[in-house]
């Protein structure tokens, strides 16, 4: 397991699962435009502008507000010690610090190498606030979110993530197909 890196300026939160839920939402009160393009990062602890990220951003960005844990980090060492466990939809060569984080199957691997998984099934119950989803979309496309503590009219966990218009909570779990489902509490 990869050991979180908190700062001691962050809160200390007796229910991480809360923390994350809570700094989720938060993002959505963020003037966010979709944008995708590799930008050049800080290591480690790098980020893209403040007013722009695409869907992973929101989960980055969650866990180091909630946690004080820098996915940027820990998916890059991840990959430089096992990079062929990793896709090669973008024909790398060797791990880039600046982006592999931001891309969904790489998250999704790095989750499923932490021991995250879950099963995947078609029961809300089964979905946590603070839990993380991945779907395929329209055309293969990989997104992913975290889910939220509030519901839908049908009882069904809202999702919070950025589709394209910005960070936002809405009722997503079950209206694309479902890639992967996660519980990731960093050990730290």
């Amino acid at each position: 397991m990869i050991c979180a890196l908190v700062s001691l300026a962050q809160p200390v939160w007796a229910n991480p699962p809360d923390a994350i839920v809570s700094a989720a939402q938060e993002r959505t009160k963020a003037d966010v435009r979709y944008d995708g393009r590799y930008i050049s990062l800080k290591y480690p602890g790098g980020d893209v502008p403040a007013d722009i990220g695409v869907c992973t951003d929101v989960i980055i960005r969650t866990y180091r507000a909630a946690l004080g844990f820098d996915f940027q980090k820990a998916v890059h060492e991840d990959m430089r010690a096992n990079f062929n466990a990793y896709p090669k939809n973008w024909g790398l060569k060797r791990p880039d610090k600046n982006i592999d984080h931001r891309r969904v199957p790489n998250m999704e691997k790095f989750l499923k190498r932490q021991g995250a998984a879950l099963k995947i099934t078609q029961k809300a119950e089964d979905y946590l606030p603070g839990d993380i989803v991945s779907w395929r979309l329209i055309g293969n496309v990989p997104h992913i979110g975290i889910v939220s503590n509030k519901k839908s009219g049908d009882g069904v966990p809202l999702i919070i993530h950025n589709i394209g218009g910005g960070p936002v909570e809405d009722d997503l779990l079950f209206h694309a197909k479902i890639n992967g489902h996660f519980r990731f509490l960093p050990e730290g």
